[in-house]
């Protein structure tokens, strides 16, 4: 692989493919499959092969023609690549049903994540125990962030406190948030924020669904 990338010429398209890419092979190595081709992966995801060959090749050079991709060698470049080797520190913020539910998401540790801390400020939750994780009290936010080095913050509270609860990752040194609110919220740029709005996946989807049963009738 390249020992240097010169990231501005990477599309956030080709980027955004990478965690695709890194699923599929994860998924082959399962199966027991160990060498797989760029036509196999491209059928597996429908993306061309072309496309996957172009992609990849704007971080290095893999695999062989005639031969494949090594999988398990493929997973270990991509997986550096997309920055799964340094070990995130995560904390979830909101023990709602949503909160709950990534709480118990059981493959944060395979994918390089490691869930070390989870806040809320119902008493009825906190110094609750989830997976030998303590529940803290929100207000003890900033000190148990910084105590545990904690590098990413996800957001699972009501759409009212989304903002609150930003600004207080922010004041606690975090540096990227995952926001599950459905509500925008404003970060400095020196903050990462993904936004994953479960109303607008579902209104798209019904949209759809909408257009292709007028379509049937």
């Amino acid at each position: 692989m390249k020992e240097s990338i010169d990231k501005t010429v990477i599309s956030k398209v080709i980027i955004d493919r990478l965690p695709l890419y890194f699923r599929t092979l994860r998924l082959s190595r399962d199966e027991g499959m160990e060498i797989i081709s760029s036509e196999e992966l491209g059928q597996r995801l429908g993306i061309s092969p072309e496309q996957i060959r172009k992609d990849l090749a704007s971080f290095g050079q893999f695999g062989k023609k005639g031969v494949g991709y090594h999988i398990m060698d493929l997973i270990f470049n991509i997986g550096k690549i997309l920055g799964l080797d340094k070990n995130w520190q995560i904390a979830i913020v909101g023990l709602g049903h949503l909160g709950w539910a990534l709480a118990h998401y059981q493959k944060f540790d395979s994918l390089g994540f490691k869930l070390v801390a989870i806040f809320d400020n119902d008493p009825n939750k906190i110094g609750q125990c989830i997976d030998g994780i303590q529940v803290s009290n929100l207000d003890c936010l900033k000190e148990v962030m910084q105590e545990q080095m904690i590098h990413i913050g996800i957001i699972s509270v009501p759409g009212v406190y989304a903002q609150e609860v930003a600004d207080q990752l922010v004041d606690a040194g975090i540096r990227g948030i995952w926001n599950f609110a459905p509500r925008k919220i404003k970060v400095p740029d020196t903050v990462r924020i993904i936004n994953e709005d479960l109303s607008v996946g579902l209104s798209s989807l019904s949209f759809h669904l909408a257009r292709q049963s007028q379509i049937e009738e």
